[in-house]
């Protein structure tokens, strides 16, 4: 059995068996294209050999490392990509002959290709400086937030930015450096496993909250921070919550983290979010109108790989059915993400928002006064009920206390009426949504 297969048989003794059927299964090793620093595997689709490159890649070539002793570079290609030795060989050669020493970071993620807004500014302008000075100024740099916020782009962005100065990058996420640990310990080689963490310029580990009750991998964790600290190379590391809130970290590797600079990352308002959207598109040559952007935007919450994976979805099925991309198409193409988004958000979460947002007081919008701005709350308050949770229009009526639905669809098309005709009314429904959406606005009762 060649190493390839050896490699993937490991895999799927450690990932689901949901994950394997849907994802790996299908993956292809090319023997005659692959050498020990270079591995070359192929995919049936571009979307998922994309999936396949940041979720497993990382972990594929750690296990060709512990077959081999060598970490290659994972290549993960279509099949009708695949093109003749001979032609690889001299793509191969024409390739610079000093690479810095790291391992595999995503080359897209850079510091010009990401977007920046109020959200983002402060961990973004740490970041590059850490990037331009690093191991002397905010050693170690703590970024946290939610998912898909922007947290590893950055944090390999710094990555890529020494590797073009030729240091030597180590990018992981904490549970790879947990199973290497593991496997290392297990085969009496830990003396390779902190040679690998430990000679390198910048550490980068990602999703450190993992680590809640692995006591011997922090400890293990908690003595190559220290090395390389005493050695003024760069720890970055990432979570999604402040240390304080990681249940299960031992003080001293909290207090250590508190060492450097923490920085947070909060979902992206609106604009940022359109301008993302944008650029993914413009990055992939992806043609979607404004109008399909605004409700991706609005409606599909602030996880940036979320709505990467809408964006890719829709060309993906635009192509395969050969079908324009209109905005009633992608409202189809996502029903089932967008359905799934509902369930979670309340009439209660809408209700709050908008007596916040509108400076109306909750009760009142929930009562029977009619002057302008209430009525004018309660029908946004409607709308964005009808549309953004799973509610019929008589379960919406009977949490407004009115008699019947047609109120609700009175109220329905007098909203739409006005976002016929004013733009700055729409651009407030669509920020609205957003809020809701990302769950990055104050539920507490206002009243």
């Amino acid at each position: 059995m060649n190493i390839g297969k050896k490699v993937i048989q490991q895999l799927q003794k450690e990932i689901s068996k949901k994950e394997w059927k849907r994802h790996l299964k299908q993956l292809i090793y090319d023997e005659e294209a692959s050498k020990s620093d270079r591995v070359q595997f192929y995919a049936p689709n571009i979307f998922m050999a994309k999936w396949i490159k940041t979720k497993y890649q990382e972990q594929i070539s750690q296990l060709f490392e512990i077959e081999n002793r060598v970490k290659p570079k994972i290549i993960i290609s279509v099949k009708s990509d695949k093109t003749p030795l001979k032609s690889r060989k001299k793509q191969t050669n024409s390739e610079p002959k000093y690479q810095a020493k790291s391992t595999i970071l995503n080359p897209s993620f850079t510091f010009e290709s990401f977007i920046v807004g109020n959200s983002n500014q402060f961990a973004y302008t740490t970041a590059k400086s850490v990037a331009e000075k690093p191991g002397v100024i905010y050693n170690p740099l703590f970024l946290y937030g939610g998912v898909g916020l922007g947290k590893t782009h950055l944090i390999q962005a710094i990555g890529n930015h020494q590797i073009s100065l030729g240091k030597k990058i180590i990018y992981t996420t904490f549970e790879q450096f947990m199973n290497k640990f593991t496997s290392h310990l297990r085969s009496q080689t830990m003396d390779r496993f902190r040679e690998h963490f430990r000679e390198c310029d910048v550490l980068i580990i990602d999703d450190i909250q993992f680590l809640t009750g692995k006591e011997q991998t922090q400890e293990e964790f908690f003595h190559t921070f220290n090395e390389l600290h005493q050695a003024n190379k760069q720890i970055i590391i990432t979570s999604d919550r402040h240390p304080n809130k990681i249940s299960g970290l031992v003080d001293r590797l909290r207090s250590r983290f508190e060492w450097g600079l923490m920085a947070d990352i909060q979902p992206p308002e609106l604009e940022t979010k359109i301008a993302i959207i944008q650029k993914k598109c413009e990055i992939d040559g992806i043609d979607l109108n404004r109008e399909i952007i605004n409700f991706l935007a609005a409606n599909m919450g602030h996880n940036i790989r979320e709505i990467e994976g809408a964006i890719i979805k829709l060309n993906a099925y635009s192509g395969l059915m050969n079908q324009k991309l209109t905005l009633e198409f992608a409202e189809n193409v996502i029903k089932e993400q967008l359905a799934e988004k509902r369930v979670n958000i309340s009439i209660d979460d809408i209700v709050r928002l908008v007596s916040k947002e509108l400076n109306v007081k909750l009760s009142e919008i929930k009562s029977k006064k009619r002057t302008k701005n209430v009525v004018s709350a309660r029908r946004i308050s409607i709308y964005l009920a009808r549309n953004l949770t799973p509610n019929s229009m008589p379960q919406i009526a009977l949490y407004f206390g009115m008699k019947d639905h047609t109120t609700i669809s009175h109220a329905m098309r007098k909203i739409a009426e006005v976002l016929e005709r004013d733009e700055n009314f729409k651009l407030q429904l669509e920020e609205l949504s957003n809020k809701i959406n990302s769950g990055s606005f104050n539920t507490s009762q206002i009243d």
